[in-house]
């Protein structure tokens, strides 16, 4: 007689899945440290030789740092001017773009033929490193905050792009449809349906960017962009350590700014509860 097999039930069938999962999970982090173990090998992190003398050098320069040196306070106001209107102007042409872009590169607006090509812009447009939008600009329009507005700019369209291409994706499409069927136009739609759940979050990683920008702008100081990023600059090339660190200070100090004005503009307009 043939011996019949009872079907497996419905735990050890769930208890099979999960130590699958669980394999497959030990696996894959077992390769990820591999990975990152192999990328400091690589780049000789894991050098004991790499490290002799790397806390007396660092210790030296803080204390030459020490304290800060503001005497020349006066003369740093065009410059962070120069670097709030980079931030400002370089975020807001980003913005822009990257709104354009993204609404052609969301999926769930447009066919995939328009979509794919959009996409491919936006991840070529923020692959490109600022500095090297930077050096691109400055050789087209020289030297100055300028083409610190377009560096910004041009990575700002690609990374805001993006974001905002996946903040239309994952909008509930119920309200658009209801109004759809009571006769409401599509520019109704994206006016009363679209444009309100999308608000909060594109503000938000606008705000986000314009802080990051802040910070960029100082760096495109190095090839020529002007502001702060330039003064720091010449302070480390003169062996200013005392005044370079009292302009990162600023810095530091200007991007807390913008950081707690933006989380007071959420919790105003936004009903963010970040900022309360």
């Amino acid at each position: 007689m043939t011996a019949v097999t009872a079907p497996p039930s419905l735990l050890d069938t769930v208890v099979a899945d999960g130590r699958r999962r669980f394999r497959r999970g030990v696996l894959l982090t077992a390769l990820g440290i591999a990975a990152v173990l192999a990328a400091f090998l690589y780049t000789g992190g894991l050098s004991p030789e790499r490290y002799r003398g790397t806390l007396t050098t660092i210790l030296t320069l803080i204390g030459d740092s020490l304290p800060p040196d503001f005497s020349r306070w006066r003369g740093w106001g065009w410059p962070l001017l120069e670097t709030m209107a980079m931030s400002v102007a370089g975020t807001a042409l980003g913005a822009v773009a990257g709104l354009v872009l993204g609404a052609l590169a969301a999926r769930t607006v447009v066919p995939g033929w328009v979509a794919g090509p959009v996409r491919l812009l936006l991840n070529t447009a923020r692959s490109i490193p600022g500095l090297v939008w930077g050096v691109l600009f400055v050789a087209a329009v020289g030297f100055g905050p300028l083409p610190g507005v377009f560096a910004l700019a041009g990575h700002s369209t690609g990374v805001l792009g993006k974001l905002y291409a996946e903040i239309i994706e994952h909008v509930d499409p119920a309200p658009g449809r209801a109004l759809l069927s009571h006769g409401v136009s599509r520019l109704g739609v994206l006016r009363f349906s679209l444009w309100p759940q999308i608000l909060p979050r594109v503000v938000d990683v606008t705000l986000y960017r314009w802080e990051h920008n802040v910070r960029s702008a100082t760096t495109l100081g190095v090839v020529g962009a002007g502001g702060l990023g330039l003064e720091v600059v010449t302070a480390f090339h003169l062996f200013e350590y005392r005044e370079a660190f009292a302009l990162i200070l600023v810095i530091l100090a200007l991007v807390t700014a913008i950081n707690v004005a933006g989380a007071r503009l959420r919790a105003r307009f936004l009903g963010d509860g970040a900022g309360a």
